[in-house]
């Protein structure tokens, strides 16, 4: 849902990044669970100043000092997948629902499941476990390598590089310009 940034200030407020469609429905969530558990509850909440809708400035119950939203520092935060409800419309999705799915590709042949959808700022990747062990392998979430979800099917279609499991070989010695 969103992840602490540094602290705002000398009484306890703390910079948020959201995830959330519009920013400051964050706050709509109810207390929300952070990353090492703790329960996370905001007393206000407003946009930070600055060019960036997605960050919010906001006062957590129990931090009333700087040292307290220091302490919050990269905590991400989360919401229990039954408070989200469903979806609106059937070609909507919470990429939450993805992880388990089985990945099969054109022909049917399972490769694997969906162990998550990480975004590492370059846009959605599947991160894939392969049905026949051994590490998991990414694949860019984009219409070319992921023709067809089928959520409610419980799987997702792939078009896959012949290598996608493939350990990565030896980087070739850069050449002189």
């Amino acid at each position: 849902m969103g992840e602490f940034g540094r602290a705002h200030g000398l009484n306890g407020e703390v910079r948020l990044k959201s995830y959330t469609g519009d920013p400051q429905a964050i706050g709509s969530y109810g207390p929300l669970i952070g990353a090492d558990g703790r329960r996370i509850e905001f007393t206000d909440l407003r946009r930070a100043g600055g060019a960036s809708a997605d960050v919010l400035v906001v006062r957590v119950k129990g931090v009333a000092d700087r040292t307290g939203a220091e302490a919050l520092n990269r905590l991400a935060l989360y919401v229990p997948r039954d408070r989200l409800g469903a979806v609106a419309d059937e070609d909507e999705f919470f990429t939450a629902d993805l992880v388990g799915l089985d990945v099969v590709d054109l022909e049917g042949k399972v490769l694997g499941t969906v162990a998550d959808v990480p975004n590492y700022g370059g846009g959605d990747l599947l991160e894939i476990k392969p049905a026949l062990g051994g590490p998991t392998a990414l694949l860019p979430f984009t219409k070319a390598f992921v023709p067809t979800l089928d959520v409610a099917g419980g799987r997702v279609i792939v078009d896959p590089p012949d290598d996608l499991f493939a350990p990565a070989g030896p980087r070739p010695p850069d050449e002189p310009a």
